[in-house]
């Protein structure tokens, strides 16, 4: 059931278009100028869901684009979307169609069904603490069923200072494509103040502590998809 647009949970309240600084309908054009190789990551993330899956769980499913690839996988699968913000919900669900049923709410507290699949593309950083997200990935691990897949798209940089702030350099290059330098700056400190980039040594060790066997999938620059079975 899709919340009224006034209700916000994890994300407080801002929704996900006022956090980025755009309006909503212009989501999925804009995103590819604010993150690189974005279609390789989630055309990456999807490739791990089995084929066979017939539920997948979405955490923080935006406007359904990494849900959407996870279909077309696994041609018998349904999703269950899950997002704090009900505007977004709105466009995936234009976008996905029937095969999703799609709750407002924090991915932190919702139950999640037993699953095939649980995936999540830029929506984890938002978990503003190890400890949170520590607890999350334990209710994953125990919603996935046996051969079940978790992945996530999400920012990662090296724990290394130096190596970081090359990343870091490399992705406002990246928004520099697309915006003055001093706009492509101020988004880059604006989202910073929001979000959390947990390093990725340290992601893969929180993933290990909840009971899941991880690899990198991909990674580049800043940027990686993990995932855990």
């Amino acid at each position: 059931m899709l919340c009224t647009a006034r209700q916000r949970c994890y994300r407080g309240a801002m929704g996900v278009a006022a956090h980025l600084g755009i309006e909503l309908t212009e989501y999925d054009r804009r995103i590819r100028t604010f993150i690189p190789h974005y279609e390789e990551m989630l055309d990456a993330a999807a490739a791990v869901v089995p084929s066979g899956a017939r539920t997948i769980v979405d955490l923080g499913i935006g406007t359904g684009a990494l849900s959407a690839r996870c279909l077309s996988r696994a041609r018998r699968a349904s999703v269950m979307g899950i997002d704090a913000d009900a505007d977004i919900l709105t466009l995936a669900a234009r976008r996905v169609g029937p095969r999703a049923a799609l709750a407002c709410g924090t991915f932190l507290r919702a139950p999640l069904p037993r699953a095939d699949a649980v995936v999540a593309s830029f929506a984890l950083h938002h978990v503003r603490t190890r400890a949170a997200k520590t607890r999350l990935y334990r209710r994953v691990c125990r919603a996935l069923r046996p051969g079940g897949a978790f992945v996530s798209v999400d920012c990662h940089p090296a724990s290394d200072r130096a190596i970081a702030a090359a990343q870091m350099r490399a992705w406002e290059a990246h928004v520099r494509g697309a915006y003055p330098p001093a706009q492509a700056r101020a988004l880059l400190r604006s989202w910073a103040r929001e979000d959390v980039y947990v390093p990725l040594d340290v992601e893969l060790t929180l993933l290990r502590r909840a009971g899941l066997r991880v690899e990198v999938v991909w990674r580049k620059d800043a940027f990686a998809v993990v995932a855990g079975k």
